[in-house]
């Protein structure tokens, strides 16, 4: 597994023909994804916790047969705002959808009126409910991975460390359901919030309190979590991102190397937050990224265990 990959002018593709019509498709319901009509279901309740009804939206393939792998997206947003019809999902979409992957992404409760850990607990409640609502979607159960960005990657890397030990597992129904997802790809979220200029940062303050202590901020942090039976990672940061620091990536790629995990950091060259062109064009493009995330999914979600394998590792990580 790579250490490090930062790829050179060599790596780069054409953007796929049709990309920009599938991502307009997205946005406005079903549509065209390539020549076939995309089925979306959008607004599901997955949870309602303390009144509020929690949403998800999914996004079915043209192709593939039933049980579908599944592909959910954690938006970010400084954990403060955003929306599961925005952020690096509408990029990452049509890539997953053309490979037969059942997309699924989520909202859940935002600082500060809801404080951690409501964020987490949110998150692994929309994975019970894929889980136990598998019949119902014609996904596979045992074939779920997530994706997310800023906020969303950390809160899709606590996904993956933090086991039903931690205490996340507590709300949002489906209780005894296993919350565990098969790969995790992190775009740029932070992992370590005891980090100075991290842990006074607004976004952290806003979702701790005013005043954190540090045993707070290291609960809320995925490098806390890391242990040998994590799955595979794939972390994704750009090399001029001043809002999440590159720092923050490496710290939790050395810690999940350390515990025996499979984990790939990918440091995009000329990319500030969200990949933004820094200095010149990113390196790799955000185009050749999602290439990049469906492939990892491909060798870690994708493939169908021996019925009962992954259910047996799943329970005990429950």
């Amino acid at each position: 597994m790579n250490r490090w990959f930062w790829p050179g002018r060599e790596d780069r593709v054409r953007l796929p023909a049709g990309l920009a019509l599938a991502l307009l498709a997205a946005l406005g319901g079903g549509g065209r994804w390539g020549e076939a009509q995309t089925r979306v279901e959008r607004n599901v309740v997955y949870a309602v916790v303390n009144g509020v009804p929690l949403a998800l939206d999914l996004y079915f393939p043209d192709r593939g047969t039933p049980p579908l792998p599944v592909a959910m997206y954690v938006h970010g947003g400084a954990w403060m705002q955003g929306d599961k019809s925005e952020g690096a999902r509408l990029t990452d979409v049509p890539e997953l959808l053309g490979r037969g992957y059942l997309v699924v992404s989520v909202n859940y409760r935002l600082a500060p009126a809801a404080r951690w850990p409501a964020q987490i607990e949110d998150v692994k409640a929309a994975v019970r409910f894929l889980r136990a609502s598998a019949e119902r979607f014609g996904l596979d159960p045992e074939r779920i991975g997530a994706w997310g960005s800023s906020a969303g990657g950390h809160l899709v890397a606590m996904l993956g460390v933090a086991d039903a030990s931690a205490g996340f597992d507590g709300s949002g129904g489906n209780t005894g359901v296993s919350s565990r997802v098969r790969a995790v790809a992190d775009l740029f979220g932070p992992t370590d919030l005891t980090q100075p200029g991290v842990a006074t940062s607004s976004a952290v303050l806003a979702l701790l309190g005013p005043a954190p202590t540090t045993a707070a901020l290291a609960a809320a942090s995925p490098v806390t979590y890391v242990t040998p039976d994590d799955p595979p990672f794939l972390i994704l940061h750009g090399d001029q991102d001043t809002a999440v620091p590159l720092s923050q990536s490496v710290i939790l790629h050395e810690a999940l190397l350390a515990a025996g995990v499979p984990a790939t950091l990918v440091v995009v060259r000329n990319a500030g937050h969200g990949f933004k062109p820094v200095g010149g064009n990113p390196q790799p493009s955000r185009e050749e990224l999602s290439r990049m995330i469906a492939d990892f999914f491909d060798g870690t979600v994708k493939p169908v265990s021996p019925r009962g394998t992954l259910r047996r590792r799943l329970d005990r990580r429950s």
